[in-house]
């Protein structure tokens, strides 16, 4: 019997996946990309490693599902991430026409449903709030060291 995986157990891979950046000096944004209960892409944060400002863990997530799964559209995948994208990536992840978005914290400040919260595909559906305390504490724990 196949035990169906649930979105914590998934927004957990992407919380191991800020951490990665975290421990890199990034921003520690970490983002899986499933299809199927399957794991297709992994990614974090590679904007200082790459001097990318478009290397967000999202961008690198598309990229890298799209590679793997032989198409561009994304249509029966889900992103998890543990931050709210920016425009940036909301625009990439229309483009992709990503099926389903779960993120953990929102971004107050930059984030998509902020500023232009119509820019996703239309049948994208989003689910918020996952795990968003542990991503939260990712984010602060990264800036208070970067003041101190």
């Amino acid at each position: 019997m196949t035990e169906i995986l649930g979105d914590d157990y998934f927004m957990k891979q992407a919380l191991s996946e800020a951490g990665f950046a975290f421990d890199k000096g990034e921003v520690p944004i970490g983002a899986v990309i499933v299809c199927g209960e399957k794991i297709v892409a992994r990614a974090h944060n590679l904007t200082e490693t790459l001097n990318d400002v478009t290397a967000h863990a999202e961008m690198q997530a598309i990229t890298s599902a799209a590679s793997a799964l032989g198409g561009k559209y994304l249509v029966d995948c889900t992103l998890y991430v543990t931050i709210e994208p920016c425009p940036m990536c909301a625009g990439a992840l229309a483009w992709a026409q990503m099926g389903r978005i779960v993120y953990g914290a929102s971004d107050e400040k930059r984030g998509f449903s902020k500023l232009s919260s119509g820019i996703l595909h239309p049948k994208t559906k989003v689910q918020s709030g996952v795990m968003a305390e542990e991503a939260s504490l990712w984010m602060k724990r990264f800036f208070k060291e970067l003041r101190d």
